[in-house]
């Protein structure tokens, strides 16, 4: 009776041992996981192309912003794609992009456009790269297998075109006025005290060539007789100006 019972016990921990491992659950195929990488990548590839091509580069023409938005949402989901099929999850796999973001970005001073644009971008990697576009049917003598869930996959490229209509609806130029701000270290600040605001302002438009909209007035050296003053003004349909808070040359990147 004993040994019946051990028996008994042995089998029965040995089907809840088989049931934990799920050895009869459906798997993809090679290529139906091949067809959902294809599809995930091509996906993601287009809609931060045309987010970057024609809402980003349009304005700033920064090359350099160009390459990184889209290898980083390229290796983004490839990132998330392959770590979100094992053990370590989601979690861990954005804990590491976060460490790897802190550690090169913490030394370079990105503009807020370009970091919504980069934080955008890492939104769509995370929603293609996890949306679920294959469904499980069948079962029993049939047998469960996976088909391509044409719903979810609809769902998901409208969701990426949601995104991409809200960046061109706030990017319309009838939508915003764009304006811009260039720094400039001005000699005359006899001119900087409020009472003579309208001299200093027809004094910056005589030199400048612009229509300025405000000046604000920044550090002041008595000594040089310079001060530093930001002068903000509109930009005209279709320019850009993404220098124009640059001090330095070797902060001028092509």
């Amino acid at each position: 009776m004993i040994q019946a019972d051990e028996l008994g016990a042995y089998s029965l921990a040995d089907d809840e041992f088989l049931d934990v491992q799920s050895i009869t659950d459906a798997m993809m195929t090679t290529s139906q996981s091949l067809t959902e990488l294809a599809i995930r990548f091509f996906l993601n590839l287009v809609v931060c192309w045309v987010l970057v091509q024609f809402f980003y580069y349009r304005k700033s023409r920064r090359r350099d912003y160009y390459f990184t938005f889209m290898v980083f949402s390229s290796a983004m989901l490839m990132l998330l794609y392959m770590m979100g099929n094992v053990e370590v999850g989601v979690g861990l796999t954005l804990g590491l992009f976060a460490i790897f973001g802190v550690i090169r970005y913490r030394t370079e001073t990105v503009p807020i456009r370009e970091m919504t644009y980069l934080f955008v971008i890492i939104a769509l990697a995370a929603m293609n790269g996890l949306a679920p576009i294959y469904k499980l049917v069948g079962g029993g003598s049939a047998g469960a297998h996976y088909v391509l869930d044409w719903g979810a996959a609809g769902v998901a490229v409208i969701a990426n075109a949601l995104v991409l209509c809200l960046v061109w609806v706030l990017e319309s130029e009838k939508l915003l006025r764009h304006t811009s701000a260039k720094l400039v270290l001005y000699d005359r600040i006899d001119l900087i005290v409020p009472e003579r605001r309208a001299e200093l302002v027809a004094d910056l438009e005589k030199r400048i060539g612009l229509k300025v909209d405000n000046v604000e007035v920044g550090h002041v050296d008595f000594l040089k007789d310079a001060a530093f003053l930001k002068v903000y003004y509109t930009l005209e349909k279709g320019q850009s100006a993404s220098i124009d808070t640059l001090t330095k040359a070797k902060d001028f990147v092509e």
